[in-house]
């Protein structure tokens, strides 16, 4: 299939390529390109050439998952591309309109002329993969819009509007609409002229505070980004532009070959796929129809409630929120409103947007109220008998096709579904808290879940900025099954000797965002006690750590009640350590018999990680998730686990399977048969694909 169309237009060669649905220079696309040049060189009907994107996009950069193959450098690679673009005799005029990213914006860098739309984006964002832009970008960017905004538009990673680099040397014309005719009609005029070609890599670099102004860029990067190396290398490659050309170059290249061995970069770059594929579904094609979802309903509103009510309401659709008695829908209603406020005393929103958000809201204490609702979303207590009535009503209540969501965080959507007459509708929403601020949304297939109820609400997802990961049906799904096990060991990891400040500590210098018992805190440890004496009644036999339930038999949930983990002084955000936790561990070791030890720092993190990977590879076995990179987004984007460590299956992945497995036996653990099995064979999680219950 070409990617290349090639005209003559007023004596100027038009390149128009396209590779849809962004454009992205594949070695296909490469190849047809620096083809369509050579051509154009030789053709004499040409006088100059227009470089252009079909579809109104010019380009969104390299196929990054040529990234780590022979094909990133199979000639025509993006470097040989970038330099028969700007040695060409002939005028290259690049018409740029849509985005124009990475590859595509260094590929333009490299034209001798730039003709932009006003709304065109253009931006280098490597930095978010770990990587520089390497192919020139750092060299020719800082001639062309000078140091200071190369390294903002470099180490942001963000696209920048054109209007705003109109005045700088990146754009020689900027245009309102037709981009493809005024910059053949641009190309035109330069012809007329007659004059030199100017290649950017000949402009000198004038910046007389160029290390000043990369020494602080240094130094905030190191406070904000610690654990990731790519931002340094790209100030370090930016002050080389400085330098001739060629030698500013070389420092680039090494720089970006450092890099895209590197762990975060690999971690960043399986993030990156990881969020894509999550939103694949093996048995729901994408001609799967959808239902039209143009309004909804909440019933709950509290602290989970109102969280999702603001979620829809950032979406611009109405929401109708529901509640038993007034004072509690009050309160549910004064959240929102408190949200927003919030959000105008910070800026972020004006009080005109507030008012139109808040205008969306429709409080009632009648079901009745929500019948005509598109999806209602159940943000109850985590009680069956509370959901099974709830459901219920909803079964009688509710319009043909409306979609029941349950907000359930480990209760079976299955026996849910049971109490309607449409177990078809019914699937499991599982937000996040704060709703409104967390990224994730767990979407729980129950058994009779139809496609067309997962695909509309995955399409919700979206709708609703989360990232939306599948899970089957199981006690806690993917996220709170795994944590689970985390907290237990974590208690263990008490109860043998170690202070719940010494586990957090480790925890944090292993990147996670805060540790177990600063978590267990913030969160509150009345859902988890509640959890925890559910899950004794239908599993007997079940062990339980004593000291955490005898810390909840106190009345110390957290930070939200008289304490729990440690003690919050007024006034004080430092965590002190709780005199009622220490006297409990102490009664349950003497109670037990254990004497305590001490615990390294490796030892901790290695037993709270490998309890989420046990966990995982059963899960993964299960079916519960369908692919290993489902977990991790779960656990990257719910749990705080380290972005640059790239999620713990991942994690497991680049140390060994069968190093894992070791440790694990080290521990006098059982590693999951799934582990087990991939540890003696050699191969890591990322082999095994699973489908979704």
């Amino acid at each position: 299939m070409s990617h290349v169309d090639y005209t003559v237009q007023d004596s100027i060669a038009v390149i128009a390529f396209g590779n849809p649905p962004v454009n992205s220079l594949s070695y296909a696309v490469r190849a047809e390109i620096a083809a369509a040049l050579d051509y154009a060189v030789a053709d004499p009907q040409a006088r100059a050439v227009v470089l252009y994107g079909k579809g109104g996009v010019f380009c969104a950069g390299a196929d990054i998952r040529e990234f780590g193959t022979s094909d990133v450098r199979r000639p025509p690679s993006l470097w040989h591309l970038i330099g028969a673009a700007e040695s060409c005799e002939k005028p290259v005029v690049a018409a740029i309109e849509g985005i124009c990213l990475g590859g595509g914006l260094e590929i333009a860098l490299a034209c001798h002329y730039r003709v932009v739309a006003a709304d065109a984006r253009l931006g280098l964002p490597e930095v978010k993969l770990g990587l520089l832009p390497g192919a020139g970008g750092t060299q020719r960017l800082p001639r062309l819009v000078g140091v200071e905004t190369a390294l903002n538009m470099i180490l942001s990673g963000e696209p920048v509007p054109a209007s705003l680099l109109a005045r700088t040397a990146l754009i020689d014309c900027l245009v309102e609409s037709d981009v493809l005719a005024k910059a053949v009609q641009f190309a035109s005029q330069v012809v007329a002229r007659g004059e030199p070609v100017p290649r950017t890599r000949e402009r000198r670099l004038n910046e007389p505070n160029l290390a000043a102004l990369c020494q602080f860029a240094r130094n905030t990067v190191r406070a904000t980004a610690p654990n990731y190396p790519a931002p340094l290398r790209c100030i370090d490659a930016i002050e080389a532009a400085a330098k001739p050309f060629d030698a500013g170059i070389e420092v680039e290249a090494a720089s970006f070959l450092a890099l895209l061995e590197s762990s975060q970069s690999q971690a960043l770059r399986h993030i990156f796929f990881s969020e894509r594929a999550a939103a694949r579904i093996a048995d729901v094609p994408e001609s799967t129809p959808v239902r039209d979802i143009e309004s909804a309903a909440v019933i709950g509103a509290g602290t989970m409630g109102a969280g999702i009510a603001i979620c829809f309401l950032n979406a611009g659709l109405p929401v109708t929120l529901l509640e038993s008695k007034q004072d509690a829908l009050d309160r549910g209603i004064s959240r929102v409103a408190e949200a927003y406020e919030s959000q105008v005393r910070k800026k972020k929103l004006t009080p005109d947007q507030r008012d139109q958000r808040m205008a969306l809201l429709s409080p009632t204490l009648s079901y009745s109220a929500i019948a005509h609702a598109d999806i209602v979303i159940e943000a109850v207590f985590e009680d069956m008998s509370v959901k099974e009535k709830v459901f219920a009503t909803l079964d009688e209540v509710m319009k043909p096709g409306a979609i029941l969501a349950t907000n359930t965080s480990t209760l079976d959507v299955n026996q849910i579904a049971k109490v309607t007459r449409r177990p078809q509708d019914v699937i499991g929403t599982h937000f996040f808290s704060p709703a409104n601020v967390m990224k994730l949304l767990e979407v729980v297939r129950g058994s009779a879940t139809s496609k067309e109820v997962l695909a509309s609400t995955m399409k919700l997802a979206k709708t609703l900025r989360k990232t939306a990961v599948v899970a089957g049906v199981c006690d806690g799904f993917i996220g709170n099954r795994m944590i689970g096990q985390y907290s237990r060991q974590a208690l263990t990891l008490l109860e043998e000797g170690s202070s719940p400040q010494q586990i957090d500590a480790a925890a944090e210098a292993f990147g996670f965002a805060m540790g177990p018992f600063r978590m267990f805190d913030l969160a509150g440890n009345d859902i988890g006690w509640q959890i925890r004496k559910r899950q004794r009644i239908e599993h007997p036999g079940l062990e339980q750590s004593s000291v955490a339930d005898d810390l909840c038999e106190l009345g110390r949930f957290g930070q939200k009640t008289q304490g729990g983990w440690y003690d919050y002084r007024a006034g004080d955000r430092t965590a002190h350590a709780s005199k009622v936790v220490e006297d409990l561990v102490a009664a349950y070791r003497v109670k037990r018999g254990i004497p305590p030890r001490d615990i390294d720092a490796q030892e901790i993190v290695d037993r709270l990680v490998y309890s989420l990977v046990n966990e995982g590879a059963r899960i993964l076995e299960e079916g519960i998730a369908a692919r290993a990179s489902d977990i991790d987004i779960v656990y990257l984007t719910g749990y705080g686990f380290p972005v640059w460590r790239g999620g713990p299956m991942f994690h497991a992945d680049r140390i060994g399977l069968f190093e894992v497995a070791r440790r694990m036996r080290q521990f006098a653990w059982t590693p999951a048969p799934l582990l087990a099995r991939l540890a003696a064979a050699g191969q890591p999680f990322n082999t095994v694909d699973k489908r979704a219950a």
